[in-house]
C-alpha cells in the first residue's frame, strides 16, 4: 500500500470512528423525544438508503444489473444481520446504561476473530489476540467506572444482553462485508445493504405496532425527533459504518473491527462537551488502555497490506 493511500485509509477510519461516536447520544436524544427503539433504527437506516438512491442510480445501475443472484443473496443476509444489530442495540439503551451498552457491543472484535478462525482458519496471531484482549480489557474498565456502585435488576441483565446480542449480529455484518467488499463497489453494496435493512426494520417496527408519527400518548414527534433521526442517517451511518465497509477491502475484518472498539472514547469525549458529562479518572485510564491495544493489534494489519494499494 502506497504511503498516500495509508494516510487516506487512516483519516477514513479517523473520520469514521467521530461520526460513529456520535450515535449513542444522538439515539439518547430521540429516545428522550419518547421515540420507540425501532422506529429509531428504522428511520436511520431508511433515511441513509433514501440519500443514496439517487447517486446510485444514476452512477451504478450497470454495476447493480451485473450482480449475479448469489451476491444479492448475500448482500440481503448482510443487511438482515446489520438490521438485527440496530434492533437489538438501540433497544438495549432502553434498558440499561449508555456505557454498558457501547462497551458490550463493541465486544464483536472477539466474534469476529473467533468466526474468522472457525469459518476460514484465518491465523490468529500473538499481536491480535494481545491487542484484542488489552482493548477489550480498556472498554471494561470504561464500563465499569460509569457503571460502578448500580444494582443490576432484570431490565439492566436484558439490556446487557440486547447489547452482547448487537455485539453477535455486526460481527456476522462484518464477516460477510468482507466477502463481498472484493466484488462490489462501495457504493453499490452499502446501498443494498443498507436499504435491505432498512426494509426488515420496518417490517419489525410494524410487527410490534410501534407508530413513526406518534408517541405512545398520541401526541406527535417533535420536529428534533426527526432531525436527531436525520443526524443519524448521515454521521453514524452514511459517515460511519460506511468508513467502515471501505476498509473492508484493504483490511482484515478482525482489524476493522478492534479500531471500532474506539467508540466508547469518541463517545465519552463528546459527552464531555455536548453534555457536560466529566469522565471518571478510571474511564480515562480505560481509553488509554484501549488506545494501546488499538496500536498493538494494526502492527499485523500494516505489514499485511504494505504490499497492495488502496
Amino acid at each position: 500500500m502506497q504511503k498516500t493511500a495509508q494516510i487516506r485509509l487512516f483519516l477514513i477510519l479517523a473520520c469514521g470512528i467521530f461520526a460513529v461516536s456520535t450515535a449513542s447520544i444522538l439515539i439518547r436524544f430521540a429516545l428522550d423525544e419518547d421515540v420507540p427503539p425501532l422506529i429509531i433504527a428504522a428511520y436511520r437506516l431508511t433515511l441513509a438508503a433514501l440519500i443514496l438512491t439517487p447517486i446510485v442510480l444514476r452512477t451504478r445501475r450497470p454495476e447493480l444489473r451485473a450482480l449475479t443472484r448469489r451476491d444479492w443473496q448475500w448482500a440481503l443476509l448482510s443487511g438482515f444481520f446489520l438490521a438485527l444489530h440496530f434492533a437489538t442495540w438501540i433497544s438495549s439503551l432502553d434498558y440499561t446504561t449508555v456505557t454498558s451498552s457501547v462497551v458490550l457491543v463493541t465486544t464483536g472484535p472477539i466474534w469476529v476473530a473467533l468466526l474468522s478462525w472457525l469459518i476460514w482458519r484465518e491465523r490468529l496471531t500473538r499481536p491480535i489476540v494481545l491487542g484484542l484482549i488489552i482493548a477489550v480489557l480498556g472498554g471494561m474498565l470504561v464500563g465499569f467506572s460509569d457503571s460502578r456502585g448500580l444494582g443490576l435488576g432484570g431490565t439492566q441483565l436484558w439490556g446487557d444482553f440486547l447489547a452482547l446480542a448487537g455485539a453477535w449480529f455486526v460481527a456476522g455484518y462484518l464477516l460477510i462485508g468482507r466477502q463481498l467488499r472484493h466484488r462490489m463497489s462501495l457504493l453499490t453494496y452499502i446501498y443494498i445493504v443498507y436499504g435491505s435493512a432498512a426494509l426488515w426494520l420496518i417490517a419489525l417496527a410494524v410487527l410490534s405496532g410501534a407508530s413513526f408519527t406518534r408517541q405512545a400518548n398520541g401526541q406527535p414527534y417533535p420536529a428534533s425527533a426527526y432531525v436527531w433521526m436525520l443526524l443519524l442517517a448521515i454521521l453514524p451511518q452514511l459517515v460511519g459504518h460506511s468508513s467502515y465497509n471501505y476498509a473492508l477491502r484493504f483490511l482484515p475484518p478482525t482489524y476493522v473491527a478492534i479500531v471500532s472498539l474506539a467508540e466508547p472514547i469518541g463517545s465519552s469525549i463528546l459527552a464531555f462537551v455536548l453534555l457536560q458529562e466529566v469522565p471518571l479518572p478510571l474511564t480515562i485510564v480505560g481509553a488509554i488502555v484501549i488506545l494501546i491495544g488499538i496500536g498493538l493489534a494494526s502492527w499485523p494489519a500494516r505489514s499485511r497490506t504494505s504490499s497492495s494499494d488502496a
